[in-house]
């Protein structure tokens, strides 16, 4: 049976998702919307292409830890009477929760980013080794092509490979999780897929700001 705990935890965890960090930090110390510049996209990859790595990797770890968060609340908002998988099934939801305020923020209009940040979060909490292999695998991607979208999506794909071939995963609600994971990250770069499939998905440089509505 839902108690108000559960409830509480449930609306903390959306409300968290919800924090639009990447929005928040180019309109306080920037004066612009990151909504509006380079792809459009409010997310840690398009903040550190605007306004540099200054701004982004501050977005990146808070994107991350909100969701990190919001599984956590398990902890302290509960019920007892959960077995072993219900208790499971519980922080994925608030998990989801968390990657579902950050793609639809109630306190920015509901228009947020892609939710890769938030869901690197829910996998540290709930996939902590597996987590490292999937990072590494990350940057060798990222290393060799530069290009952001391709690396978050090989390793969306790569992860149940991981989870349940290396790890051996029989937790039927995280292998189910994994699987959504490797679908729900492609979906959400379906502009990147075809961008990529007409030669015009761009190269990650780090280096510069560039504060002018551009389609990266």
């Amino acid at each position: 049976m839902i108690n108000i705990q559960i409830i509480v935890a449930a609306v903390l965890a959306y409300l968290l998702g919800s924090i639009p960090t990447s929005v928040w930090v180019g309109k306080l110390f920037f004066g612009l919307d990151i909504r509006t510049q380079g792809s459009g996209n409010a997310g840690a990859t398009n903040t550190i292409r605007v306004f540099g790595l200054k701004a982004g990797i501050p977005v990146l770890l808070f994107d991350v830890f909100k969701a990190w968060m919001a599984v956590t609340l398990s902890v302290w908002l509960t019920n007892p009477a959960f077995t072993h998988d219900q208790q499971i099934i519980y922080k994925i939801a608030l998990g989801v929760l968390a990657v579902l305020g950050h793609v639809y923020p109630v306190f920015a209009g509901f228009r947020g980013g892609k939710g890769v940040a938030s869901l690197v979060g829910v996998v540290i909490a709930l996939y902590s080794a597996a987590f490292l292999v999937i990072l590494v695998f990350f940057a060798i991607i990222f290393t060799a092509t530069r290009i952001v979208s391709v690396a978050s999506m090989s390793s969306a794909i790569m992860f149940p490979v991981v989870v349940i071939l290396i790890f051996g995963e029989r937790s039927i609600p995280l292998v189910c999780l994994a699987l959504a994971i490797a679908l729900f990250v492609p979906y959400t770069h379906r502009q990147n897929i075809k961008r990529l499939m007409n030669g015009t998905e761009k190269k990650f440089d780090f280096g510069k700001n560039r504060i002018t509505k551009q389609k990266d």
